[in-house]
């Protein structure tokens, strides 16, 4: 009994010792900072662009996409969180990260176990053949006296939050192209509704051109001429279909189903984009999900580096064991053949051919580069902030200028008609006329495609929301 007391008391000695002289050993470095300016630089020239009242509010939730109030996009939005493959990729990855988490504060506390045995031998002190049965439940801890154990925990709690931020930039960015897939679907079909005009226009002058050609008033090229206009159109018709489609099959695709199964009914509606705040603050940014994992990995990184400093120091471990020993398998279990083993263990060592130091520059270095790794994502995410908003605003401008070459083109064309049925000029002058306006109206509706994707592309450089 008194032995035993005394090997506790030393276990608590050493114990004590090694936790007083590891007491306020932490790893610190300063975390990387990027100086951001208070607003973007182009906010000004967007707001006299858009012309934006004052007072404009606009509050974006994280079904940032209904600002374009469409529910067919709803709908598919909905359907994409249930059904595309990447994200529940993504989502497996969160749930490896969260289980690295728990095996790493799985090491803080002890272990347990139960062993059992049968051996037949001889040993040093009996030359004679004997069997030894053993039952024991030995218990071990490892002290996290130098706080390597809390690194790795802070390695593993920092990955599971870089993961989930992985996550939540997956499913924005998912979101962000099922709506840029969906805009060019409408726009598409916006094309599609104006060659079918077209068609039917070219269709008419076609026959009122060959009604004046059996009259002899003109001749057979201005009948040519009228056919070219109209198959040209009805070539460019199947070429907007098959774009159509295989917008269809690439959106199915991205929800997870068989591109032959979705179904859209075609509206020719490009969907109208929301006017921007006046102000947007560049500190919006810290919502990107791709710059907190780049932070969470620099707090990975750091304490990667407490991990390995805490390996120059020795490990200490307290163990435990109790059981039994017998050469008799009957009497294993009594009181008699009761053993047990209690106290610490310390283990250091003393030459590694410089692994430790190495592991050491390694982590310091893997600092540095995912630090400025961070610095990087942060400007990315500025600049392509900054794109956007001059997207916008000189998108916005050039929707003006396309809507007044339009009406230029409508009119020269009234012009040519009117030239054609006084017989002033050929029916060249007519189809000249109408490929300018048709080429007018097509660019129009790309223009405000264009439009539409570059505010799309906004909301997902700004993490789908924003708030003044």
């Amino acid at each position: 009994m008194k032995s035993l007391r005394h090997i506790i008391q030393l276990s608590i000695a050493s114990m004590m010792f090694c936790m007083l002289s590891a007491c306020g050993y932490k790893i610190v470095r300063e975390s990387p900072s990027m100086a951001l300016p208070e607003q973007f630089g182009a906010t000004a020239a967007v707001r006299q662009a858009l012309q934006n009242s004052a007072d404009t509010q606009i509050k974006v939730d994280a079904q940032w996409w209904q600002l374009l109030n469409d529910s067919v996009l709803n709908e598919l939005q909905n359907r994409l969180m249930s059904g595309n493959q990447n994200l529940k990729a993504s989502a497996a990855q969160v749930r490896q990260a969260k289980a690295t988490l728990e095996a790493a504060q799985a090491s803080l506390w002890p272990s347990l176990g139960v062993n059992s045995g049968a051996t037949r031998g001889t040993t040093v002190t009996n030359p004679n053949v004997t069997n030894i049965f053993t039952l024991n439940a030995p218990i071990s801890w490892e002290l996290d006296v130098w706080g390597r154990i809390d690194a790795q925990g802070a390695v593993a709690r920092s990955g599971l939050l870089a993961s989930q931020e992985d996550e939540a930039a997956a499913r924005l960015s998912l979101q962000a192209t099922l709506v840029q897939l969906y805009i060019g679907l409408r726009t598409a079909e916006a094309q599609k509704d104006v060659l079918n005009r077209a068609e039917q226009t070219y269709a008419k002058a076609l026959q009122l051109t060959e009604y004046r050609y059996q009259a002899g008033v003109v001749s057979a090229a201005d009948v040519a001429q009228a056919q070219v206009q109209l198959r040209g159109a009805q070539a460019q018709a199947i070429d907007v279909a098959i774009t159509r489609q295989q917008l269809l099959h690439a959106i199915a695709v991205l929800l997870g189903e068989m591109p032959s199964q979705l179904n859209v009914i075609a509206t020719a509606n490009i969907p109208t984009t929301p006017a921007l705040p006046d102000v947007i603050p560049a500190s919006l940014l810290q919502r990107r999900p791709d710059i907190r994992a780049a932070q969470m990995r620099v707090v990975s990184a750091n304490a990667q580096v407490g991990v390995a400093r805490a390996a120059f120091f020795p490990t200490v471990t307290f163990a435990a064991s109790s059981g039994y020993r017998s050469n008799d398998m009957s009497s294993l279990v009594s009181s008699a053949t009761r053993a047990w083993s209690l106290g610490p263990a310390i283990a250091l060592s003393v030459f590694d051919g410089g692994a430790r130091r190495a592991a050491s520059d390694q982590a310091l270095a893997l600092v540095d580069q995912i630090s400025a790794q961070y610095r990087q994502v942060v400007l990315t995410a500025v600049q392509e902030v900054e794109d956007n908003l001059i997207a916008i605003a000189q998108l916005q401008e050039q929707a003006k200028a396309q809507s007044q070459v339009l009406q230029a083109a409508n009119k020269n064309l009234d012009i040519a008609q009117a030239q054609y049925a006084a017989g002033t000029v050929s029916f060249l002058n007519v189809a000249l006329a109408q490929a300018s306006a048709l080429t007018a109206e097509r660019s129009l509706l790309d223009v405000k495609s264009r439009q539409a994707v570059a505010v799309n592309v906004l909301m997902k450089n700004l993490a789908g929301r924003w708030d003044v």
